[in-house]
Formats: C-alpha cells, sequence, structure tokens
C-alpha cells in the first residue's frame, strides 16, 4: 500500500500521541518500529524501508544529523549560502 503525504501526517501525529501516553507503546516503537506504525495505523511498511525510533532524553535536545555527504562530495549552492555570512540562529543552545 503506497503511503500518502496525508497517510504520513495523521501517522506521525497518531504515533506522537500514543507514545506520549501509553509507555508499552512507546517501548513497541523502540523495539520495533514497523509493528508501532501497523497498531497505530492499521497500515504496513514495506519491510525493506528501514525506520528508527529515538528515545528523547530529558534535560537534551535531540537532534538527527543530516545524512552524512563525504569529503569529496561539493557543497550546493543553498548548502553554501547557509553557512555563509555568519546568519544569525533563532534558538540558542
Amino acid at each position: 500500500m503506497e503511503w500518502t503525504r496525508e497517510d504520513l501526517d495523521a501517522a506521525m501525529a497518531k504515533i506522537e500521541e500514543l507514545a506520549s501516553t501509553d509507555m508499552e507503546f512507546r517501548k513497541l516503537c523502540l523495539s520495533d518500529p514497523h509493528g508501532a506504525i501497523k497498531q497505530a495505523t492499521g497500515k504496513d511498511v514495506d519491510p525493506g524501508y528501514r525506520l528508527k525510533f529515538i528515545e528523547n532524553e530529558g534535560g537534551y535536545e535531540t537532534f538527527v544529523l543530516p545524512d552524512f555527504k563525504g569529503l569529496g562530495d561539493e557543497l550546493s549552492s543553498a548548502d553554501l549560502d547557509s553557512v555563509a555570512g555568519g546568519g544569525s540562529s533563532t534558538k540558542s543552545f
């Protein structure tokens, strides 16, 4: 079954809701992400689709790092623009 953008948005909202109130569901997310999605939405995820939930630890802000592009890869114009000029961030750490 194909997933639409609306399906994904609805799934994420449902998973967020369940994971914030149901400890057993939260544990399922961490141990069996595909099973958790199936339980929350009734829809299967392609078994070859790699998916991982991570626990947010209190006292820390959790960030997911972008894909590594390697040392030999050139930066795109958008990447260069985002790091050039010392722009300010709206969030302090």
